[in-house]
């Protein structure tokens, strides 16, 4: 078996690995990215749940015991949930789809996040030519 098989006679590659330029899965499905906003989004959501829980049991120890809870629990139920919605899917679908949703929902806030350069126009399409007047 030859060694270099996909090398082409002008020194070129024969073949392009399609994966290369893809975001390694790090834990459950997710990205690093994915992972980085998720940990963030559920160890806020456990700051919110403990600093009530901490005052109203007088233990600061709960604040921090509810964030990392609440990351453990965000990054596994959304690695989970993640995984199936981008499952088939194209490797840039789901920052389109927060672009999209942030384009539809808060406008003002598009122009920052690249919402302006999606088509967000609702109705009928043609493909048709006019005859020119």
């Amino acid at each position: 078996m030859p060694e270099h098989q996909d090398v082409r006679p002008d020194g070129t590659v024969a073949f392009l690995p399609h994966r290369l330029n893809r975001h390694p899965v790090v834990v459950r499905g997710l990205t690093a990215d994915e992972l980085w906003v998720c940990a963030g989004l559920s160890g806020t959501a456990g700051l919110l749940v403990g600093i009530p829980l901490a005052i109203i049991y007088s233990m600061i120890a709960i604040a921090p015991t509810a964030i990392v809870l609440g990351i453990a629990t965000g990054v596994s139920a959304g690695g989970s949930i993640l995984r199936r919605q981008k499952r088939g899917r194209p490797d840039t679908w789901l920052y389109r789809q927060i672009q999209w949703y942030i384009a539809r929902q808060h406008p003002g806030l598009a122009q920052f996040l690249g919402g302006r350069d999606l088509v967000t126009r609702s109705g009928y399409w043609t493909t048709r030519r006019r005859a020119s007047s």
